[in-house]
């Protein structure tokens, strides 16, 4: 199968299946069964989930501001893209809680300068919500208190007007200095072992009892008391007027988008081969020097480059762009060792590159920004002609077995060399 021919200087075309604003009535976007995993995020990972994300923070908030970077954290697909990208385990419920706590450790530092905070988080620091919001009301004169009853009432639809099995454990309310805010807060069943995220936007919601989400996302578990839904209208006002009684409207859960399995590893049903090897392609086949864009990263190594494109797509891809996040996982690898352990040595400098553009951007020098920002067009405009072969495993297999020149790492220590290298893997999926 031959690659696609070399995309030319002009921008890609970028693929949507819908703009990036929704529109402005409440909608819910997907669901997405969340497995859990135990065990906590080691120091050397979380430390760089605090760098990175926070470097993709500054470039959204340069290139499409506060109230897009708010919007999609509202984003189901997106969150658990962010999630993936960084290293987590890619479809497991801790990306919640590991991303959120990267966020807040990292931004709130410099909420004032960002113009945009993250409060509450897991157990005890979802109860800290409405002093955070009363502390960030005086700083900036946003209306606290009616900030404090849009955090209580979303906690409360969730754990009350949808009874659905999962009882809230996680709350975080994210808001920035314009008053636009998100709520990202998730349920635990312990009969399922599965957790549940519900996604909030306040751009989007029109009433707190009709429609409110952006996103519920869990594995479809029968039937739902779901006094939220637009078609429960009726049960709610009779709820009301008959208060002696105790009606229910059961309905069937909402449609699913995002389904992530229970399996651990990372197979080639999980991701779009064809966006996967295209950008495989232009960063490891393709050189720097050959599109005048990317000049500004020539001398960059194809490994670094392979997870610059995908953080490049993090920030500037559509939504439609967010429906395989495992892909996503081809960045940074996960701590537990899937798709394969995280190189350090790659995340750093995919670090240092994001955070140098970003400096550079502040003083006027954009080109290195630029060029980032390019990897995401050029990756889109050489899916049109690529067609993907069937060496998703030997992809997988090379990268564990040259993850120890990348200073690979996972939760159960620093990856080796192999004792007997794998002969005749290729890293291609054209």
């Amino acid at each position: 199968m031959k690659p696609p021919q070399a995309p030319s200087s002009s921008p890609g075309q970028a693929s949507a299946l819908f703009p990036l604003t929704r529109n402005k009535s409440a909608e819910r976007s997907g669901t997405a069964d969340l497995p859990l995993h135990y065990g906590a995020v080691p120091p050397w990972l979380a430390e760089r989930m605090a760098r990175l994300g926070l470097a993709i923070t500054e470039v959204i908030l340069m290139e499409y501001g506060k109230a897009d970077w708010v919007r999609r954290m509202s984003d189901p697909c997106w969150f658990q893209s962010l999630g993936a990208v960084m290293g987590m385990d890619w479809h497991s419920s801790g990306i919640t809680t590991s991303v959120l706590g990267a966020l807040k450790k990292a931004i709130n530092p410099l909420s004032k300068e960002l113009g945009i905070y993250i409060c509450g988080g897991k157990g005890k620091h979802s109860r800290q919500v409405p002093n955070e919001l009363l502390a960030i009301g005086e700083k900036t004169g946003l209306n606290a208190k009616q900030l404090v009853h849009c955090s209580k009432l979303s906690a409360k639809v969730d754990n009350t007007a949808i009874q659905d099995g999962f009882q809230l454990y996680l709350h975080a309310f994210i808001v920035s200095n314009e008053g636009e805010w998100a709520v990202v807060q998730q349920g635990l069943n312990d009969a399922t072992g599965t957790a549940r995220r519900y996604h909030w936007h306040s751009q989007q919601l029109q009433s707190f009892v009709n429609e409110p989400h952006t996103a519920i996302c869990g594995l479809q578990s029968g039937n739902i008391l779901n006094l939220v839904d637009k078609d429960a209208a009726a049960t709610r006002s009779g709820i009301v007027s008959l208060s002696k009684e105790s009606p229910s409207y059961l309905l069937p859960e909402i449609q699913q988008q995002v389904i992530l399995p229970a399996h651990h590893d990372v197979r080639a049903k999980d991701v779009d081969l064809k966006r996967l090897g295209a950008m495989l392609w232009l960063t490891h086949e393709r050189k720097p020097a050959d599109f005048e864009e990317l000049l500004m990263l020539e001398g960059m190594g194809p490994r670094t480059l392979q997870s610059l494109a995908l953080v490049s797509e993090v920030i500037h891809g559509t939504n439609s762009r967010f429906k395989d996040p495992a892909r996503f996982a081809f960045a940074h690898g996960g701590k537990d060792g899937h798709p394969f352990p995280v190189p350090t040595k790659v995340y750093d400098e995919t670090i240092d590159t994001l955070h140098q553009a970003v400096q550079k951007a502040k003083i006027g020098e954009s080109d290195k920004l630029l060029a980032i920002k390019k990897l995401t067009e050029l990756s889109q405009k050489a899916e049109e002609d690529f067609i993907p072969n069937n060496n998703f495993e030997q992809l997988i297999e090379k990268e564990r077995n040259e993850s120890w020149r990348y200073g690979g790492r996972t939760v159960m220590g620093i990856e080796k060399p192999p004792s007997k290298r794998s002969k005749g893997v290729q890293l291609r999926l054209f």
